[in-house]
């Protein structure tokens, strides 16, 4: 009876520890496609490069991510969680136009010089990128774009290059561009970007 009563005991503690070996898993494999992708990038991270990241088997990995863009998901979660991006909703607290374009490519361009390993092999490997998270980038550019054009007097053509131009000084590429192959300070590329959307609404006239 006691043999018994001591089984049944055991037998949540051995199941509740399972789980957390299987969660502890999942973990690591995450983790070793996030130091992969950061450094030989997505396109050159195999499920066999991740498994010995890991130091697990490749059974083990298919088995907590049934396949290549799984895995992607749960890393880039976990990427994201690690290195959170500025968040475009404390813009909208700066009732300015022209002041909170300048605030937001400020801490843009701060998160790019973190990220910036992470991002050139993302960029770089962007075939690789599953769809879902290229479709939710798309996303949550447009948004960020449209929260920066809010206030802004221009319509019609003269507000899509002012959009065209906003998106354009929050890309990535070209913060690296003017930073890191033309040399320039990210408080003059802020500068210099606050010009140019500044400018575009007038384009047309200038032209005339």
């Amino acid at each position: 009876m006691a043999d018994e009563l001591t089984s049944t005991a055991t037998r949540p503690y051995r199941k509740r520890r399972r789980a957390e070996q299987e969660a502890e898993t999942r973990q690591r494999i995450t983790e070793a496609a996030m130091r992969l992708h950061g450094t030989v990038g997505p396109a050159h991270t195999t499920i066999s490069d991740v498994a010995a990241e890991a130091g697990v088997q490749r059974g083990t990995v298919y088995r907590h991510f049934p396949d290549a863009d799984s895995l992607f998901l749960a890393c880039s979660a976990h990427w994201a969680s690690l290195n959170p991006p500025p968040d475009p909703s404390a813009w909208a607290q700066i009732a300015d136009p022209d002041e909170r374009l300048r605030h937001a490519l400020a801490e843009m361009y701060r998160w790019y010089e973190w990220a910036e390993p992470m991002l050139v092999n993302v960029t770089r490997d962007a075939e690789s990128v599953p769809a879902l998270i290229r479709e939710r980038t798309q996303q949550r550019r447009e948004a960020t774009v449209a929260a920066l054009l809010h206030a802004r007097r221009s319509r019609g053509r003269a507000r899509a290059r002012e959009a065209a131009a906003i998106a354009h000084a929050l890309d990535f590429a070209t913060w690296r561009s003017l930073v890191r192959q033309h040399g320039l300070e990210p408080d003059e590329v802020v500068e210099l970007m606050a010009a140019l959307a500044a400018a575009a609404p007038s384009v047309t006239d200038a032209l005339r």
